[in-house]
């Protein structure tokens, strides 16, 4: 394109130079290279008299210098505003003696990407430069999507060193980022975002709104078993994918975080959202305690930098820190952290380490697998063998394979569902498969209340890590007794007291996999898969709609297993 005259005005007074024309959204818009703006200056500037609102001849002063053909420096007090430059592109304007610059980028990337930018820790408001939808100033010949101009300096002082990021989260298709970290420079700035659909983010968006179950637990430094082997790795985060899929849990992952997005993910708007980008060794904490997460500040003049912390492994005895970087340069060795919230203090110790991020921030789908990002934690329980995280200590974790079992075909709060254990081959006297009553058995006597019950044999590795054990007492009655958790040989329980029916040494019990009144048409229970295992499937229904009993062996695989109750009529 070029400089169109009747689209701009020069007020001689104030050396206001002011687009006038159609905006980015209407009719016929115009845009102009800096080189083109300035030709078109010194075209005016040596005309013999001025005509109409374009106050400048030669008896004027001089209104621009070109210093190459992508700098160009408005001298003499002529200036521009931020609508003027949202119309040229191709370089930099520089005006007020250096007091104020304007820019240039172009982004290498498909026609019809959608950029977003960062700047001073926030994404800008307005981003005219999307409202052609190929992008404005597109060159096709040389690959380019956009052509445009950013204000990096104001008052003498540049904006945030003048660092802007780009992203692209258009919904639908592969997420993207590409910083100019170091700060732009004078002339044009490189951006290389590209974009195409995501084959695993094909579900309509108005629907994955809707997927509100999915939600992070935990916010902050937490422990999580997700390798199944006793002993917690760290994250700065807890997911629970709820029912829903993984690639449904990435789907939703990317909504949160989507352009355009008004979610908040620890305290910052989801798009602006990119995960951990540092790692802090931290010690001298004073003050109070610092929070879960919460914005951090550091340094002063150019050693200054904010971020938002997004987990502390002791919020009062710190010695580490992960945050996501917002503004600045990052802190250095033996300099003071704040915290904005809590006001707590602690010092840096040692090198801060850089971590690379993901693309959405969780990781990235397979369509049937997650492949997590470093930090991002999720819920041991929804993940299954082919899934991996990374853990703040920078291991890649694979769990073992979690594996569901369903019973479907429910009366919701009519149907009591029991599921047990089978050895393959007893039946009840009425050729039923029969349950596995002696599946473990009592090694430590319970003579009154009890928190714990002990067992002789090794509790198996595919035992749910909460549920419901069955203890046969003396008097044979047997006790259900919630647990919530299990380690080597014992369940820890709810209290339960069995004074008036003691539970002697070799007494049996057996672990109820599902054990309750039914809430939903059908009801699950997740474990670890080490081997095929049988179970005895038991539904009855005395209530309202009264069935004849249902009871089934079942079995679970290494994809899980499922059955139906069959309803037959007992009315």
């Amino acid at each position: 394109m070029a400089f169109v005259l009747t689209d701009w005005s020069i007020t001689a007074a104030t050396k206001a130079i002011r687009y006038i024309g159609d905006d980015h959204s209407g009719s016929s818009p115009s845009y102009c290279t800096v080189l083109e703006f300035h030709r078109a200056l010194q075209a005016m500037a040596d005309d013999e008299s001025y005509t109409g609102d374009d106050q400048i001849d030669i008896t004027k002063l001089l209104p621009s210098d070109k210093k190459f053909d992508t700098i160009v420096e408005l001298i003499n007090g002529y200036n521009i505003d931020d609508n003027a430059s949202e119309h040229i592109y191709g370089g930099s304007i520089i005006q007020g003696g250096g007091d104020t610059i304007y820019d240039g980028i172009i982004n290498y990337g498909n026609a019809d990407v959608q950029i977003q930018i960062i700047q001073n820790g926030a994404i800008l408001s307005d981003d005219w430069w999307n409202y052609n939808d190929a992008g404005l100033n597109a060159d096709s010949a040389k690959g380019a999507s956009h052509q445009f101009m950013i204000k990096v300096r104001t008052s003498g002082a540049d904006i945030d060193g003048r660092r802007l990021i780009g992203i692209c989260r258009r919904f639908g298709y592969t997420y993207s980022e590409f910083p100019i970290g170091a700060g732009t420079g004078r002339g044009v700035n490189t951006l290389a975002l590209s974009d195409a659909n995501d084959l695993n983010n094909n579900t309509a968006i108005g629907t994955v709104a809707g997927w509100t179950g999915i939600t992070n637990s935990t916010s902050g430094y937490n422990g999580i078993d997700v390798d199944a082997n006793g002993s917690d790795e760290y994250y700065y985060s807890e997911w629970n994918k709820a029912s829903y899929t993984i690639n449904q849990f990435f789907e939703r992952i990317k909504w949160l975080s989507r352009d355009g997005s008004s979610s908040t993910l620890y305290g910052l708007s989801g798009e602006l959202f990119r995960g951990i980008t540092h790692e802090i060794p931290v010690d001298g904490q004073g003050g109070t305690d610092f929070s879960a997460y919460e914005e951090i500040s550091w340094g002063s003049g150019a050693t200054a930098g904010t971020g938002q912390m997004l987990a502390v492994n002791d919020v009062n005895a710190a010695s580490k820190m992960w945050m996501q970087l917002l503004t600045g340069v990052v802190p250095t060795n033996n300099m003071a952290i704040t915290g904005g919230t809590s006001g707590a203090t602690c010092n840096v110790n040692g090198s801060v380490t850089e971590r690379p991020i993901s693309k959405p921030f969780c990781g990235q789908s397979t369509g049937s697998a997650i492949i997590g990002a470093y930090g991002f934690g999720i819920e041991s329980a929804d993940l299954g063998t082919n899934d991996s995280v990374i853990d703040l200590d920078n291991n890649t974790v694979n769990p073992p394979n979690n594996v569901q079992y369903t019973v479907s075909g429910l009366v919701v709060g009519e149907d009591r569902v029991l599921v047990t254990s089978w050895d393959g081959s007893a039946t009840d006297p009425e050729g039923n498969p029969a349950i596995e009553i002696d599946q473990l058995s009592i090694s430590t006597a319970i003579t009154g209340s009890t928190t714990s019950i002990t067992v002789s044999e090794t509790i198996p590795t595919d035992t749910p890590s909460t549920g419901t054990i069955r203890v046969v007492a003396n008097s044979g009655k047997e006790y259900r007794c919630v647990y919530s958790s299990y380690s080597t040989h014992t369940f820890t329980i709810a209290s339960t007291n069995f004074s008036s029916d003691h539970v002697d040494v070799g007494n049996d019990c057996y672990i109820a996999y599902l054990d309750k009144l039914s809430g939903a048409t059908s009801e699950s229970f997740t474990c670890v898969y080490s081997a095929d295992r049988q179970f005895v499937v038991i539904v009855r229904d005395g209530g309202g709609t009264p069935i004849k009993q249902f009871i089934s062996s079942g079995s679970l695989g290494s994809n899980g297993g499922s059955i139906s109750v069959i309803r037959a009529s007992d009315a």
